[in-house]
């Protein structure tokens, strides 16, 4: 039997159809029926997951348990989440079931260790993600150095996340690119766009630069466990 993948989408709506379309674009086929069976929950009423972690918001656990027993009814052979700052709560929501996740965040971390040996990574992702240090502990374990944005740099990305998020289309590269130089200049050799809009936001923006994409790295692990083969 053919293995599916079950997308516990919805953290957002534009992030999870990234990462459909990049599972349907990099599958190796030759026609329709050579592609994955793919279901998805686009649950956009989950909470919002740095909200939840910084301030105490409405835990996102149970709207995120909701999706995945549709995707167990649907028979998903594994569940991904393109939502990085949602892998906070992998550890309590993986033990609700039987059917394997698989981790963006340890997917990633490999991709950097591979792709740039020695280098240094500068994260870019949610103050959620960056305050819980869900990314540092991956990449310490693939001995990945990093650098972190500081405060201000923070305040720009998370302007940019949430106005993805909401459906601008950004226009103007000036803070994206503005950061990029600044963490350069701090060491970063290389940029995790290490949230789910920030793909989106670097497409939109046509930036240049040595990224690792995180949706695009999940998508590949995705499409390899189901027994495909990905169009490199």
């Amino acid at each position: 039997m053919k293995k599916t993948i079950g997308i516990l989408g919805g953290m957002g709506p534009l992030a999870t159809a990234d990462l459909f379309t990049k599972i349907v674009s990099m599958t190796k086929a030759g026609c329709d029926n050579d592609h994955i069976r793919i279901f998805i929950d686009n649950n956009a009423q989950i909470p919002d997951r740095t909200t939840a972690i910084l301030k105490g918001g409405a835990d996102p656990l149970p709207e995120m348990e909701s999706a995945l027993r549709n995707l167990e009814k649907c028979g998903a052979s594994c569940i991904i989440m393109p939502c990085n700052t949602a892998h906070y709560f992998l550890p309590r929501l993986q033990p609700l079931t039987s059917t394997p996740f698989i981790s963006i965040l340890e997917e990633t971390a490999k991709a950097c260790a591979a792709t740039y040996p020695g280098k240094t990574a500068g994260i870019l992702g949610t103050t959620g993600t960056l305050n819980t240090g869900i990314y540092s502990k991956a990449l310490e374990g693939q001995g990945v150095a990093y650098v972190l944005p500081n405060e201000e740099q923070q305040k720009t990305l998370m302007d940019i996340i949430y106005s993805i998020k909401g459906g601008t289309m950004l226009t103007d590269p000036a803070p994206f690119q503005s950061i990029m130089e600044e963490m350069a200049a701090q060491g970063a050799d290389y940029f995790i766009l290490g949230c789910t809009e920030l793909p989106v936001a670097a497409q939109q923006l046509a930036l240049a630069g040595n990224f690792i994409d995180p949706t695009t790295e999940l998508a590949r692990s995705a499409i390899r466990f189901c027994g495909y083969e990905v169009n490199e």
